[in-house]
């Protein structure tokens, strides 16, 4: 008994000392939120609870011909499409998804993944997916930035579908220039033929999700689909963090 209560003694002084650690070094160090800059309470994580209810959220999820699947009518067969968030100029999630593809704070991904994932179990309109895959980055690309930002997104999407996520099977073969300031005529002409297909066999007779940060135009999903549609009996629908108003 003396032994326990020495042992619970010290663990509390641990708890307690690593407690003082963590509220000097916050005194220092305070963590911001990542859309507005202010200060976070002790109860917030990486997005404050205003900037959490200002984010424009589309509903996509549970609508079926939403303007995502409008965007692909006639061009590729879409079974069902979402966007978690409207993409608007010098809006908060331009600012999040900034900060997620620039600035290394992956920790955007997840919590956009975590709750995209929690609406589409719940529209039950994405519950035949078989697997997920992501719009991929080319591989210089990919080694000057060091991560696609899409990835903490789809794990966190395949976490919360409960399906695998396949990050090497698309792939991206020539790399182009950003297209943030494209016209969007640009931007068709600038990804096509851009992707091939490692392993073709792993998709056969699959649904598949096929993932990205902001759709605008749909070209650079249209192009993927082209590099996928050789694939027996391959079925697609699309999800995205955000879609540009």
């Amino acid at each position: 008994m003396l032994y326990f209560k020495l042992f619970l003694k010290s663990k509390i002084a641990v708890y307690t000392t690593m407690k003082f650690i963590g509220d000097i070094f916050n005194l220092f160090y305070p963590d911001v939120c990542l859309c507005c800059n202010e200060y976070l309470t002790e109860n917030e994580s990486d997005i404050c609870i205003t900037c959490r209810h200002d984010l424009p959220l589309t509903n996509f999820s549970f609508e079926k011909d939403n303007l995502v699947e409008k965007t692909f009518y006639g061009r590729i067969p879409v079974e069902n499409a979402t966007a978690l968030f409207y993409y608007l100029k010098k809006g908060k999630i331009q600012q999040l998804i900034h900060q997620l593809k620039y600035k290394k704070h992956q920790e955007i991904g997840v919590f956009i993944g975590d709750w995209l994932g929690d609406e589409m179990n719940e529209s039950n309109r994405f519950n035949t997916i078989d697997c997920i895959i992501p719009v991929p980055l080319h591989s210089k690309k990919l080694k000057k930035r060091g991560y696609n930002q899409v990835t903490s997104f789809g794990k966190s999407l395949s976490e919360k579908l409960n399906i695998p996520y396949f990050e090497n099977i698309l792939v991206r073969i020539s790399s182009t220039k950003t297209q943030t300031k494209k016209l969007r005529f640009e931007r068709w002409k600038n990804v096509e033929e851009l992707f091939s297909v490692e392993n073709n066999s792993t998709l056969e007779n699959k649904h598949i999700l096929l993932i990205d940060d902001v759709i605008t135009t749909g070209a650079t999903l249209e192009a993927c689909y082209k590099a996928l549609s050789n694939i027996k009996n391959l079925k697609i629908s699309i999800a995205c963090m955000a879609y540009t108003k």
